[in-house]
């Protein structure tokens, strides 16, 4: 097989990006996912991300494998780099893309700055939503007590397509990922596995963001997380709004509207490099 590739980052959340335009589905294997991911034997990345023919109507389709094969419904930085990625497989002026995903269909636009902005939709709040059994299927899950590692949690439960569940502490620096981000990502409450958030409250426009990653454990950032605790934050009074989320990578612009509840956005991607996989 040989097939290009170009590597991007988006706060260091690291993709492969494979132009997949040609056949409606990944070129790739999960298995071969894994090991491109693989940063001893590999390239190196958190996931893979096929650009593929759209679906419904959209201009393109999303599909990602995580770094341990597992397939997210999607992913917010892997949405910004697709975007910039897009814009050079078709080198025109084009800067505003419908994509469909897993999680529906996302609206990324690339601004004059080189950062891209996304309409991530409406955040999903009930417990079958998301899902999660720690409230009745048509309930939400805010500052509910879960039990890990012996210590209980006041979590708040966000689907921004995927499930989030979030929690404040007063120290992000203090929390053991390694440890406990595992435990959180397959509780059994969470039937499909969660992505999980420790949040550190700063001020009422400025967060602190750790995040464990399903399917790829710690990264440097996570759009969708940090979407969802902005959320959480609002549902629990601890921000506003609109928040700078501060993630090990960098910084995120998250604005949950007032006018249509959708969720924007707004962040870096970058491009690496490109090669050939041989």
């Amino acid at each position: 097989m040989r097939k290009s590739f170009t590597k991007y980052h988006g706060l260091g959340n690291d993709f492969i990006l494979i132009d997949n335009r040609q056949q409606l589905q990944p070129i790739l294997t999960p298995k071969q996912a894994i090991e491109l991911c693989n940063r001893n034997f590999g390239i190196g990345a958190d996931g893979v991300i096929f650009a593929l023919p759209g679906e419904e109507q959209a201009d393109y389709t999303m599909r990602i494998f995580n770094s341990d094969g597992s397939e997210p419904e999607m992913c917010g930085n892997g949405i910004r780099c697709l975007a910039k990625f897009i814009a050079e497989l078709e080198n025109n002026n084009k800067t505003k893309y419908n994509i469909y995903t897993g999680a529906g269909i996302i609206v990324p636009e690339l601004q004059g700055d080189g950062q891209v902005t996304v309409d991530m939709g409406q955040p999903r709040l009930l417990a079958s939503e998301i899902p999660t059994t720690l409230a009745n299927a048509n309930e939400k899950v805010v500052d509910r007590l879960l039990e890990v590692a012996g210590k209980s949690w006041p979590v708040t439960c966000v689907s921004m397509g995927n499930p989030h569940c979030i929690t404040f502490v007063e120290d992000v620096t203090a929390i053991d990922l390694a440890k406990i981000g595992p435990e959180f990502e397959h509780d059994p409450v969470f039937p499909e596995r969660t992505n999980t958030e420790f949040i550190q409250i700063i001020s009422p426009k400025y967060v602190k963001m750790r995040v464990w990653e399903r399917g790829a454990g710690a990264t440097l950032a996570c759009g969708t997380g940090a979407c969802a605790s902005v959320v959480a934050g609002v549902l629990t009074q601890n921000n506003e709004r609109l928040v700078t989320v501060e993630l090990p990578g960098g910084c995120l612009e998250i604005e949950w509207s007032t006018t249509d509840q959708k969720i924007y956005m707004t962040g870096p991607a970058e491009k690496v490099f490109t090669g050939i996989i041989a």
